[in-house]
């Protein structure tokens, strides 16, 4: 009955916060990592004014710093803050997190329906042993994180302790909590998996799948790097829009990232021409209905 009841939670909070990430027809659509590597090195005020001009309807932060401003600025715009990204460290002896920040950042975004993006480190990719110290860690952050009505999305990532989305699920089921779910990457999920069948994985994440990340991609890059995983949208021969008519089969209705690590030159530039791509390829998702 207690599971049951869990289940029932989980299904509740991913609904409501789905109907408040998703627009009415199509999955809310917004890039990340667009500060790095801009030529322009643009402000925060500028970033908002640019995303607002291109007809984005928000942006993702990386990090638990300067999250003030970041409000401030799209706040301004009126447009609204997605995601923040920050790590979880499972170095023995080690804090796993700033608590005293996070608290801070969680009064911040109270009500605002943000999705923490947790990248989890410091134990060996997948290693299953740790499952136990990362569930208490884990449950202390949903913990913290309930009363701003946020979630807590573990991001497999190259490298990391999760590294796959079979690892963010495994971790999520165990951590049980309605406000845990999992993030599926698609650049990540091309370095780590050499199947690029991702649909018994995504179909395996759903019921705590609440973000997807995509960019343009080669379908294959045997050099390390991201020259070729992570692309504007309109380049790479990875088969995007059948990813996402893959995702609008399986019913998955959330946000979708936009992920610019790495891509050079003016932002501006890349971010119009992913967004025209991104208006073509995801037209099958606004069909009545579906």
């Amino acid at each position: 009955m207690k599971k049951l009841l869990r289940t029932v939670l989980a299904f509740a909070a991913t609904f409501l916060f789905t109907l408040a990430t998703t627009a009415a027809t199509t999955n809310a659509f917004f890039p990340f990592c667009i500060d790095w590597h801009d030529a322009k090195k643009r402000s925060f005020e500028e970033q908002a004014q640019m995303l607002k001009e291109l007809g984005y309807p928000g942006v993702g932060h990386i990090w638990l710093d300067k999250v003030e401003e970041r409000i401030k600025t799209l706040d301004a715009a009126g447009l609204r803050l997605f995601q923040i990204t920050m790590v979880v460290d499972l170095t023995p002896d080690k804090p796993p997190y700033d608590t005293a920040r996070f608290k801070e950042v969680c009064s911040l975004v109270k009500g605002r329906q943000v999705q923490f993006d947790l990248i989890v480190n410091g134990r060996k990719p997948s290693d299953s042993s740790v499952d136990p110290r990362a569930v208490e860690i884990l449950r202390e952050l949903s913990d913290l994180a309930r009363d701003s009505g946020s979630q807590l999305l573990l991001y497999p990532h190259l490298g990391s302790w999760i590294e796959r989305i079979e690892d963010s699920v495994r971790v999520a089921d165990k951590v049980d909590r309605p406000n845990v779910g999992v993030m599926f990457n698609l650049c990540h999920w091309l370095r780590v998996d050499k199947s690029r069948d991702c649909k018994p994985l995504l179909k395996q994440a759903l019921p705590r799948l609440w973000a997807v990340s995509i960019n343009g991609a080669d379908e294959f890059d045997a050099k390390p790097g991201w020259e070729h995983y992570i692309q504007p949208l309109d380049k790479g021969n990875f088969d995007v829009a059948g990813f996402l008519r893959t995702l609008r089969d399986l019913g998955y209705r959330g946000p979708i990232g936009l992920q610019c690590y790495g891509i050079g030159g003016d932002v501006r530039e890349h971010l119009e021409r992913s967004l025209a791509t991104w208006r073509k390829i995801a037209q099958p998702t606004t069909e009545a209905g579906r």
